[in-house]
């Protein structure tokens, strides 16, 4: 068995203080936190990383978030590093979320920025996965300073905005992919209480991308956590208001890092505690104290198949198409329903001889030959969505003619181009 990877890293700071972990957004580096580095490396030992094929970290995909959090760990490992602070923004948040989870014993107080218990929607990611593959990163690039900043801030710093593009520009496309499918299968929000260390959870005013309404279900979910809104500041909160999330972090784990006299054996920054229920924290970022309480979730009494093929069918399908289909369902089709759920999804598409890319050539190639057209269109999404390039359908289909008849793949042709062409519009 081979040795967990590692990821990239740097440190600041004194080389005997409290670690202090700070985790990347995607499309980001490291250097996305410069700014906080002056004031935080005066208390601890800052460790930044960056996410595999980011700022020239080898181009070793990770499959998901687990994942990262396990290479994560095997890098503090390997500077001998057992308890640690950890800060994240956006993906860097769910590598946190997943610490604080997994490994409860690891991670001493806990900051998310810009996070989310789940990240938008599952079809969301898969689909820019599908544009990534056909396009490569410029048109995500292009979209970059909409998506991460204001638009006062956009106009006032062209030279950050310039930056920030060409970071996501020179990132590896397949680690990006990879990243976007993590996130798509990241979903915390039923384990929330489960969260057991002191929590600071950073929402910029203006994000779209996890708007504050995301971290308030955050604060709902987790025990001991509190809610920072940051007024003019958008999704890279850090980078918009370097100021305010600086002050943040600071008076959080100077506060609720867990002391040297505590079984964890973390040592304190010693510092005020905060103001109970709203603090101001300068220059106007909001902190607001909530109580929580999350029910329990309800017991799946339904089989294995079929929690797995529903599963399996989302991920393939996309959750809209699934969506529509229960809703779709009644009293006549709902054992149908059941039926392909079971059968189709948690019984064949789930073994293991065959990958899902093998599947869906088999599958497109089936529903071509018949003539299936309505299936054969949703298909063709869910091909792309596992990995088949538009050449690669392409050839499919021009294989499919020579056996099955050119009208047959004429058909098809006029369908799989029509769905490769709106799931490949980098404004899809």
């Amino acid at each position: 068995m081979s040795e967990t990877k590692t990821l990239q890293y740097r440190t600041d700071g004194p080389e005997d203080g409290p670690v202090l972990v700070l985790g990347p957004s995607l499309g980001t580096t490291w250097h996305m936190w410069d700014r906080q580095i002056p004031e935080l490396s005066h208390h601890w030992r800052v460790l930044r990383f960056d996410l595999p094929g980011h700022g020239g970290a080898p181009a070793h995909p990770a499959a998901s978030v687990a994942e990262l959090a396990t290479r994560l760990l095997a890098t503090l490992d390997q500077l001998g590093v057992e308890r640690f602070g950890y800060a994240g923004c956006s993906i860097g948040g769910a590598i946190g979320a997943e610490l604080a989870l997994r490994h409860p014993h690891r991670v001493g107080s806990l900051a998310l920025v810009s996070a989310s218990p789940r990240f938008g929607s599952a079809d969301s990611f898969r689909q820019r996965g599908v544009v990534v593959r056909t396009n490569g990163l410029d048109p995500i690039a292009r979209a970059t300073p909409e998506r991460w900043f204001t638009p006062d801030f956009a106009a006032a710093q062209p030279a950050i905005v310039d930056w920030a593009v060409q970071m996501v520009r020179t990132t590896d496309p397949g680690c990006y992919i990879a990243a976007c499918e993590a996130l798509a299968a990241f979903d915390v929000r039923a384990e929330l209480s489960r969260i057991g260390v002191p929590t600071l959870v950073v929402a910029g005013a203006d994000d779209q991308v996890t708007p504050p309404a995301d971290a308030r279900v955050l604060v709902a979910g987790i025990a001991d956590a509190r809610l920072a809104l940051v007024p003019g500041a958008s999704h890279l909160t850090p980078v918009e208001q370097p100021i305010a999330v600086t002050d943040l972090l600071v008076r959080h784990f100077s506060s609720s890092w867990q002391s040297a006299d505590h079984p964890t054996g973390m040592t304190a920054i010693p510092a005020p505690p905060p103001k109970p229920v709203i603090s101001p924290v300068q220059p106007g970022a909001e902190v607001v104290e909530y109580g929580h309480h999350v029910p329990e979730p309800l017991l799946d009494t339904r089989s294995d198949a079929y929690d797995q093929g529903i599963k399996v069918r989302r991920e393939v399908l996309g959750d809209a198409h699934v969506d529509r289909a229960q809703s779709l369902a009644d009293e006549f089709t709902d054992d149908f329903q059941d039926f392909i759920t079971r059968y189709a999804w948690g019984e064949v598409w789930t073994r293991p001889g065959i990958d899902r890319r093998t599947r869906s050539v088999v599958t497109l190639t089936a529903l071509a030959a018949r003539g299936h057209l309505d299936e054969l269109a949703f298909h063709t999404r869910a091909a792309l969505r596992n990995g088949l390039t538009p050449t690669e359908i392409k050839e499919v289909l021009l294989h499919t003619g020579v056996y099955c008849g050119v009208p047959t793949a004429n058909s098809a042709f006029a369908v799989a181009q029509r769905i490769i062409r709106e799931e490949t519009s980098p404004e899809g």
